[in-house]
């Protein structure tokens, strides 16, 4: 069924958008699978990273200004985000900088996190200034961890060319349940966090 769909044909027609795309959304995913196509010279290693980064930057942007304009009423109405809330506030507080640079890379904190910060009348400057090179440093590292892991593959099975849609749908099969597992468990631990509060009550 695989021998089907040109997958070259995808990835050079679609590859780039589908990059820009996944960063903008989330990204982590994505970025591995562009890493693997930059490997196998369907796209090409230096316009991945850039395009990363740029999605990267742009979604957390948006995210930011959401949250200045928006923040007050938006966060109180997520309930269950707000242990996150509270973690991204607490970072603030203590290392503005280093909140705003890390914020990518902690699980759970993508989404909320620029929320929060563009809530806490961080400066939009330095805020874009930090989160250009957070967005920077995280699409390098996850693009080399798809590019590697391409590496690593081929010094296993040699030529990967015919084995390119099952390792893409693989990575995707793996990181959806990587994350949903991890969605288990915080939902598990968040009630396990309730029930202790209520039976202190």
């Amino acid at each position: 069924m695989f021998e089907h769909v040109d997958i070259n044909y995808l990835l050079a027609n679609y590859g780039y958008w589908a990059v820009f795309i996944g960063c903008l959304l989330e990204g982590e995913t994505m970025l591995i699978l562009g890493g693997l196509a930059a490997h196998q010279t369907a796209l090409q290693l230096p316009h991945v990273i850039l395009i990363a980064t740029l999605g990267g930057m742009l979604g957390d942007q948006i995210l930011f200004w959401t949250g200045r304009y928006f923040g007050p009423r938006i966060l109180p109405k997520l309930h269950r985000q707000q242990s996150a809330i509270d973690r991204v506030s607490d970072l603030i507080k203590r290392y503005p900088t280093a909140s705003v640079f890390s914020v990518r890379f902690l699980y759970g904190m993508r989404l909320i996190g620029p929320l929060v910060i563009g809530a806490s009348r961080l400066s939009p400057v330095r805020f874009a200034l930090i989160n250009l090179l957070g967005a920077a440093v995280w699409a390098t590292l996850f693009v080399m961890a798809g590019y590697w892991a391409g590496e690593a593959l081929e010094h296993l099975l040699g030529n990967l060319k015919p084995y390119r849609l099952p390792i893409f749908i693989g990575v995707v099969v793996l990181a959806a349940g990587v994350a949903l597992y991890r969605h288990h468990r915080a939902k598990v631990k968040a009630a396990r966090g309730a029930n202790s509060q209520g039976s202190t009550r």
